[in-house]
């Protein structure tokens, strides 16, 4: 008799204030869990979820903050692909990112807006769900292999 033994994904949750130091902060504590999982701070694994993360988080704090209400990290690695999928939650769910393949990239004379086209190179997929009227997520996953 032939069993697949599946590997069970491993998850880490934090809820951060929706704020730059928290963003911040969502940043660098994924570098730390990446390298507990085994890709190390200098890999390019670790330095591409780390600047993903990045971006999601900015994105929750700048555009998803509403007054006392925190945004959610959530990493869930899948060891036997590998992969990691990525996930940051706000309570703004007013305001929707565009679908993926709709960004239009803004003029060169502007600072801003160009999280999401980083988030769309560089990850293998990404979206956004609404689980509850009270909450969206923003979501990328990203091959580690």
């Amino acid at each position: 008799m032939n069993v697949d033994i599946v590997t069970p994904a491993s998850h880490f949750t934090l809820r951060l204030s929706a704020t730059r130091r928290g963003a911040r902060l969502a940043r660098r504590l994924t570098a730390q869990q990446l390298d507990a999982w085994g890709w190390p701070y200098d890999s390019d694994a670790n330095r591409t979820a780390a600047l993903l993360v990045a971006e999601l988080a900015a994105n929750a704090v700048l555009h998803g903050r509403v007054n006392g209400r925190d945004f959610r990290l959530r990493l869930t690695l899948y060891p036997a692909d590998p992969a990691l999928r990525i996930e940051v939650t706000d309570a703004r769910v007013d305001r929707r990112p565009p679908t993926p393949g709709t960004l239009e990239p803004p003029s060169p004379d502007t600072e801003s807006g160009r999280g999401l086209l980083l988030v769309e190179a560089l990850a293998t997929h990404w979206g956004t769900t609404w689980g509850d009227p009270y909450t969206k997520t923003v979501w990328c996953e990203l091959a580690l292999g």
